[in-house]
């Protein structure tokens, strides 16, 4: 065994770097290990909407958590996330998807939640006249955001790293070691590494690692394309979504417009490539997906179609039968944290699911009601159906 810690955190996404932030800040011997590098996955590949609104009953509580730790995040990360807080627009482009938003208001308001409900078009544009004339309403959380997520992952590694956290990039984790029911440690391709506490966040990759100990999360994973602009003119504060989730995009703080599709089949490639973050993942979408985020972002925002693309990728998203995360320490092994399937919509959880994971693997109170995030709820529901992708940005 190499040198010993108080935990290991695998997966150096949002989620993981998030965790050992908290644990190295409160003075634990932290190790982070990822087999690419920090936000190289879906965390980086996200949409980084910051939402509240369109949320399950079970995670609006976390969301609206994380966003009043978003508010003073730069400050305590002491680095840029670029968070801006504009606003986020459900648009309606039918009857159907009217009513839906209608009752969306109705209930989120119900629970609390600050959204409203634009009920013509003309008021929609009042907001947000770059939008198309054919809208017919829209919601509208004047507390939800975006932020940028390179920028943010980076930030919580930095202040981990400061706070005296490891980083092991470009290394994979190849085992959880466990005996007698707890954990040890784990493996990877290049050493091993002892700690008597592990937080899983490594994403779709995360039942490579639970399988071998019995356990298992049911992940389905998708595919979204992401298309993103050069800098352009500014004519969108807000982040909009689509009532169906099946398109979401918004404007970042440099201009580029960045747009993505539903969730799709994943034709199952995935390269490696060289580059400044060497090695890390693509997914290639295919190009039937490119035409069709186009043709709605020109329905939606006319005109915008004319700039020129700078960069287009696709994200892998592990999506669970519910669409909620598993956020749970693991039946029958002390010691292990899990930390997956967030299901598309887990980068605005950021902050507090770094918060929830820590206190999970300390043995102390979370503070939220997790019952709907626990690993053993698919148990008894073997054949439960797949929900539906909704990406609302």
């Amino acid at each position: 065994m190499s040198e010993a810690y108080d935990f290991i955190v695998v997966g150096a996404g949002i989620s993981g770097s998030a965790a050992a932030y908290q644990l190295a800040r409160q003075g634990h011997k932290v190790v982070v290990i990822d087999r690419f590098a920090p936000a190289a996955m879906a965390s980086g590949w996200t949409l980084a909407g910051v939402r509240q609104s369109g949320r399950h009953p079970a995670e609006l509580p976390l969301a609206r958590a994380a966003v009043e730790l978003w508010t003073t995040l730069e400050e305590e990360l002491g680095a840029p996330t670029h968070y801006t807080r504009k606003g986020n627009l459900r648009l309606a482009r039918n009857e159907e998807e009217y009513e839906h938003i209608r009752r969306m208001v109705e209930e989120q308001s119900a629970d609390g939640l600050d959204l409203s409900f634009l009920p013509d078009n003309a008021t929609l544009r009042a907001m947000a006249p770059a939008l198309s004339p054919a809208i017919l309403g829209a919601s509208f959380c004047p507390t939800d955001g975006h932020a940028d997520p390179h920028a943010t992952v980076g930030a919580f590694v930095a202040a981990a790293e400061r706070a005296g956290a490891s980083f092991r990039n470009h290394e994979r984790v190849t085992a959880i070691l466990v005996e007698g029911g707890r954990v040890m440690g784990v493996a990877t391709d290049k050493d091993n590494y002892s700690a008597p506490r592990v937080i899983l966040a490594a994403g779709l990759f995360g039942c490579e690692l639970l399988g071998p100990l019995g356990l298992d999360v049911p992940i389905d994973v998708r595919m979204v394309t992401v298309i993103r602009s050069v800098p352009v003119e500014r004519v969108l504060d807000q982040v909009i979504g689509v009532a169906a989730g099946n398109w979401a995009g918004r404007q970042e703080v440099n201009g580029r417009f960045r747009v993505t599709s539903g969730g799709q089949a994943w034709h199952k490639r995935m390269d490696i490539n060289g580059g400044e973050r060497s090695p890390r993942p693509a997914v290639h979408p295919p190009m039937a997906t490119l035409g069709e985020v186009v043709a709605e972002m020109e329905r939606l925002l006319p005109g915008t179609t004319a700039h020129a693309v700078e960069e287009v990728w696709a994200g892998l998203i592990d999506m669970t039968p519910d669409a909620l995360p598993v956020l749970d320490t693991a039946p029958a092994i002390e010691g292990l944290v899990i930390a997956m399937g967030f299901s598309g919509h887990g980068f605005c959880l950021g902050p507090i699911t770094g918060q929830i994971l820590a206190a999970l693997a300390l043995g102390d109170e979370t503070g939220f009601d997790l019952s709907a995030f626990a690993a053993t709820r698919f148990n008894s529901r073997p054949d439960l159906p797949q929900e539906a992708m909704t990406l609302h940005g």
